[in-house]
């Protein structure tokens, strides 16, 4: 089985780019910013060569020339000596007048060897340096002026090399100017040194403080992670932890949203499948009980078996059937659109006068819209009125009507039966719940939670009140009509949140 390589952790790439762009970008910087500063150096370095071929312009004139195919600038100088006899005199005068600088050299050549240096120690010596000399005599055959660099063993030398001669002297005399160019980029470099050790400084401190931020950062990711690992279907408590305030952090938030709606969706549906499978076990021991005890030859025995199995089979139809409509409630997609609440009540009124046992009276006709299901909303009410009608005595008066005001409509059931205690109010939404646990009267116990399910799902929430001389008020309450239907909202998670506030 092959190895499933390990994958790189986000934090480490988020730093590495970072840092690869941070190296860049330095780079670049420390790059352009010492060409910039070598060019003028090497440009200073020029400028003072070309000075000193002005100052022997002030003892003799001299025309200058363009670049050599080697790249060397050349200069012609025929210079006039009539104040001097001999070449070697002149030589001498100019390298006297001449003293170099602090990383100069200067040198005066008769006949190709080594005949002037300066009496000063302020620069250094060349006169030694034979392939320089061998370089600078091979260079000014033609007898023309050149400047170049050199690379030696004292270093790279920026120089100008000027020929001298006179008439009458057959002597030929060569006047080098030389400067240490890595002398005189020193600071240049001592610089980029600084700047080097200052930019691995700073992309150091943007690697640690980038670790710790990042860190922080991606610290919600890292918790989802553990915390998805750790999950399993018989322990949904655990959460994270949301730490700071930004996009990132509220993942941790929204994530905890959705494991409390997944935990209320799971506890709700075990919830279902303990009651149904409780609900199941009182027909199935009934028919089983019958059937074992039943005498297949006595013919009324049979009879009498085969009606109390008809009679519980019908029982778990309807227990299936209303459990198909909670689950179709609690999962629909309401239809939103104007309701007229005058219509609504007036067709409640006509549905529930065939319910029999009972008087029924539409006490109140709201006036006006609100936005929501019709057909939900009409079932709701249909059922709080057929609970009213099984927990109530035969030939009570039970009423109903509807009011709309500034906090929305209102859609009430009234009976003067025994009433809801108010302990029992918390959990008579539940399903298969009733108030006190009464059973004696039929019913899957599903209707209040279809109920508490369709008017979640309108926004709006389920009350239950005393009636005054006795009796339950059951009241939909819906919001005002510029609110937006929201999504339906399971029965499962209000009754959690109703034994939590409990």
């Amino acid at each position: 089985m092959a190895r499933t390589a390990r994958p790189i952790p986000a934090r480490v790439r988020i730093l590495a780019a970072i840092l690869a762009v941070a190296c860049v970008g330095l780079a670049i910087v420390g790059s352009v910013t010492f060409w910039v500063q070598r060019e003028q150096v090497v440009q200073s370095v020029d400028d003072r060569l070309k000075n000193q071929v002005q100052f022997l312009q002030g003892l003799a004139e001299r025309d200058s020339a363009g670049e050599t195919g080697s790249g060397a600038e050349e200069a012609t100088a025929e210079v006039d000596v009539d104040d001097y006899d001999t070449v070697d005199g002149y030589l001498n005068a100019v390298v006297a007048q001449l003293a170099p600088a602090r990383n100069e050299a200067s040198l005066a050549l008769l006949d190709g060897a080594p005949r002037w240096i300066p009496a000063t120690l302020s620069g250094f010596d060349v006169s030694d340096n034979q392939a320089f000399i061998d370089r600078i005599l091979a260079e000014t055959q033609d007898g023309e002026a050149h400047k170049g660099t050199a690379v030696t063993d004292q270093g790279s030398l920026r120089y100008i090399a000027i020929p001298v001669t006179m008439p009458g002297d057959p002597q030929q005399g060569l006047y080098v100017r030389a400067i240490d160019l890595g002398a005189e980029l020193e600071p240049v470099t001592i610089a980029m040194l600084t700047y080097i050790i200052a930019a691995i400084a700073v992309l150091a401190a943007i690697a640690v403080v980038g670790w710790f931020v990042t860190g922080r950062l991606l610290s919600p990711i890292r918790h989802l992670r553990e915390t998805a690992d750790a999950i399993s279907i018989t322990d949904l408590s655990l959460r994270l932890s949301p730490q700071g305030n930004d996009d990132i952090a509220d993942l941790s938030r929204t994530v905890n949203s959705m494991l409390d709606r997944l935990e209320g969706s799971v506890d709700v549906q075990r919830q279902l499948l303990d009651d149904v499978r409780h609900e199941l076990k009182t027909p199935i021991t009934i028919v089983r009980g019958h059937l074992e005890l039943m005498n297949p030859r006595d013919a009324s025995d049979v009879s009498a078996a085969r009606e109390i199995g008809i009679a519980e089979l019908d029982r778990l139809a309807r227990l299936v059937e209303d459990i198909d409509r909670l689950a179709t409630a609690e999962a629909d997609t309401y239809a939103a659109a104007e309701v007229d609440l005058a219509g609504l009540t007036a067709r409640v009124g006509e549905l529930v006068a065939v319910i029999p046992g009972h008087v029924w009276t539409v006490e109140e006709h709201a006036t006006g819209t609100i936005l929501g299901d019709h057909d939900r909303l009409l079932q709701a009410w249909l059922q709080l009125a057929d609970n009213a009608a099984k927990y109530t005595p035969q030939g009570t008066a039970i009423e109903i009507g509807s009011s709309l005001d500034a906090d929305g409509a209102h859609l009430w059931v009234r009976d003067h039966g025994p009433g809801i205690p108010p302990a029992a109010r918390h959990r008579i939404f539940r399903r298969f719940d009733r108030a006190q646990g009464k059973r004696a009267v039929g019913g899957s116990g599903l209707g209040l939670a279809i109920v508490e399910a369709i008017t979640k799902g309108h926004g709006g929430r389920c009350a239950v009140t005393d009636t005054p001389g006795g009796g339950a008020t059951f009241t939909i309450h819906l919001p005002p009509h510029e609110t937006e239907l929201p999504a339906p909202v399971r029965a499962g998670d209000v009754v959690l949140q109703r034994e939590a506030s409990g």
